[in-house]
């Protein structure tokens, strides 16, 4: 199905060569791990969206709010305090807006549901988790079958919730194993990007000694697709090494 131009989410009818289409223009302030090219693409985009508020920049504002608190506004004395909530609020706005382009929506939706998430943590309103998942579960069921983004920020968001909530947590490995599922039937499905933190991020979830092989696969995969430490290499060469230090103190 999602070799075609056109892949049904529920009752949308979305044109998957314009979501990739989309995905282009937003990549580059999607999952963002270096701090200091963070804050030069969060003025860049500031700036870009004061000169032109479009649609496709207001956009690229929300995403990189969220980037920004997700990777800066835990640190201590952050100047970057309630972002999460500015991320929220702008896409949020886009969501309700019955003018927004209906391909930007599976990346809009998505990362409200994250922003809203990342507010609760910041806040200890733990109660906007809930929230959060019910947007989430949406944002799923209307577009993981096009784009791998709700099922890959739901992931990413339940892998790091604290003990409390294990039972959402365990949901992480369906939500990363969904992803490479599709993955393996339509490559264009995710990006390498993607890929190697989504591989990374299911070696975590398969520690256990009985899956061992499986994890140091799945690090491989993530090593592989990330040449330039980009995206989930060094997290995996850092497990990787881990892994093998507890093998070799079996010995």
């Amino acid at each position: 199905m999602m070799g075609t131009n056109t892949v049904t989410a529920q009752d949308l009818s979305l044109s998957f060569l314009k979501v990739k289409q989309y995905e282009q223009q937003l990549d580059d302030v999607m999952e963002i791990i270096d701090t200091t090219v963070l804050k030069h693409k969060l003025r860049e985009v500031e700036e870009a969206y004061h000169d032109k508020p479009d649609e496709v920049n207001s956009a690229r504002l929300g995403i990189i709010y969220h980037e920004t608190a997700l990777n800066l506004t835990f640190l201590s004395k952050s100047p970057f305090s309630g972002y999460a909530r500015k991320s929220f609020n702008l896409l949020s706005s886009l969501a309700d807006s019955p003018d927004t382009t209906k391909e930007l929506l599976p990346f809009i939706l998505s990362y409200r549901a994250s922003a809203l998430a990342l507010a609760g943590a910041e806040t200890k309103k733990f109660w906007l988790l809930g929230e959060a998942f019910s947007l989430f579960a949406d944002a799923v069921n209307d577009y993981a079958n096009i784009s791998y983004l709700p099922e890959f920020l739901r992931g990413s968001v339940a892998e790091n919730l604290p003990w409390i909530f294990f039972f959402k947590k365990r949901a992480a490995n369906d939500d990363f194993q969904s992803i490479v599922d599709k993955y393996s039937i339509n490559p264009r499905y995710a990006n390498a990007k993607v890929m190697s933190f989504t591989y990374w991020a299911l070696a975590k979830q398969k520690q256990a000694q009985r899956e061992k092989s499986e994890s140091f696969q799945y690090l491989e995969k993530a090593i592989m697709l990330d040449p330039h430490y980009e995206a989930g290499r060094a997290r995996a060469e850092e497990l990787k090494a881990s892994l093998l230090k507890q093998e070799a103190d079996k010995k």
